[in-house]
């Protein structure tokens, strides 16, 4: 992939990703914000459950855009397409798929299991 198109590419998902948190935001409101749950409601508990997956959702997304960002700064350092664990090259697949990839398969299957 070259730099251009890498760089629309993931310019483009940083904006997805943007509108994406911005749509949370206005649908749910602040995360930290528990006002608007009725502290004696018999549906408490599902509320703060609600609660908790839309945080969720907010961890997951924010740690997409610092992964695109992430991409971005190698892609300025001239070190995108490359293994960040091993220097070995990512494959062309790779970065089509998941073109935040930071690592080879093979390392970021490591770096799953041992979590």
């Amino acid at each position: 992939m070259d730099q251009a198109a890498a760089r629309r590419r993931l310019s483009a998902l940083l904006a997805e990703i943007d509108s994406s948190s911005a749509t949370l935001l206005a649908e749910h409101g602040d995360p930290g914000e528990l006002s608007h749950i009725d502290q004696h409601s018999a549906e408490a508990a599902t509320d703060l459950s609600e609660v908790e997956r839309e945080e969720t959702v907010r961890t997951i997304v924010a740690g997409q855009r610092q992964e695109v960002l992430a991409a971005l700064a190698r892609l300025d350092a001239g070190t995108y397409g490359v293994c960040v664990e091993c220097g070995q090259p990512l494959p062309e697949e790779r970065l089509d798929a998941r073109p935040e990839a930071a690592r080879c398969v093979n390392c970021q299957h490591d770096l799953e299991m041992a979590r």
